[in-house]
């Protein structure tokens, strides 16, 4: 008898909004590669259980997200320097019987960046980073490797010194109610909280105090373009919708379980915009 396809997941609590069946499947069918990729709700008592009897269900490895990723590192046999320095992953998959994981939200941002706004890397100033959970750790992790100087803002600012204490205080952080004087050094404003996407309060912020030649990324994809991704291009500045992150990190998780590197193309991004075109 033949091997079964291989079967991979999105696991989280809730679980129904997630695009990656869309992404993963999309691939799948494109690389013509028999296998299947599914969303699975699974509540934060139960997410152990899970994660330790991926082989006994059939699966090769899938995704984490909210609210399970710290969870998940803490679980793995083995973890990847990216993992590990995020203490959480949102990747799983099974090497030679152990439970293996990864966290490719940082190569995923710097992928969409590098995409959307090549040379970044060349201008002069700090990235401005705001917002102090799971994805700004995740970003100020890759732009740190970068080599590019952060400055961090929460509304909160514990949250944040607690989030530049993990990466030894390389980051700078400074008051919310001091971002305008940062605004005015950065070479790269990148959003991270929830602010701006539907349903949460705006993001209310004065594009206007950028360099001209700075660029605004803005990680909020509902909608695909947020007012201050608006505000910006209307300025003439260059910016990465948050799109392009959540298309990127799938990649190299799909390249675990189905053994081929997948690309991003517009066909995908735009199946993806429809999908969510449709649930605005």
């Amino acid at each position: 008898m033949s091997a079964a396809p291989p079967r991979a997941f999105v696991v989280g609590w809730p679980i129904a909004h997630s695009r990656s069946p869309i992404i993963h499947n999309y691939w799948l069918h494109q690389l013509g590669l028999a296998g299947r990729y599914e969303a699975v709700a699974v509540a934060p008592p139960d997410f152990a259980d899970f994660a330790q009897n991926l082989v006994a269900s059939g699966f090769v490895g899938g995704n984490v997200t909210l609210p399970h990723k710290q969870k998940a590192f803490g679980l793995v046999a083995e973890a990847t320097h990216s993992a590990r320095r995020l203490e959480a992953v949102n990747t799983l998959w099974i090497e030679d019987g152990r439970l293996c994981g990864d966290n490719t939200d940082p190569e995923g941002f710097l992928c969409a960046l590098d995409e959307a706004a090549p040379g970044w890397e060349a201008i002069p100033g700090e990235a401005v980073v705001l917002g102090a959970g799971g994805a700004a750790r995740a970003i100020v992790a890759a732009l740190i490797e970068r080599g590019r100087g952060v400055v961090l803002a929460n509304r909160t600012r514990a949250s944040a010194e607690a989030l530049a204490a993990h990466f030894g205080d390389a980051p700078k952080v400074v008051d919310w109610r001091d971002l305008p004087a940062a605004l005015k050094r950065a070479a790269l404003l990148v959003n991270t909280t929830s602010l701006g996407m539907k349903g949460q309060p705006p993001l209310d912020l004065d594009v206007g105090l950028l360099p001209q030649e700075a660029v605004v990324h803005d990680i909020v994809y509902f909608p695909l373009e947020t007012a201050l991704l608006r505000d910006a291009r209307a300025r003439g500045l260059r910016v990465v919708p948050g799109l392009g992150m959540l298309l990127h990190q799938a990649a190299p998780a799909f390249a675990r379980w189905f053994a081929r590197r997948p690309q991003v193309t517009p066909e995908l991004r735009r199946l993806v915009e429809i999908d969510i075109e449709k649930a605005l």
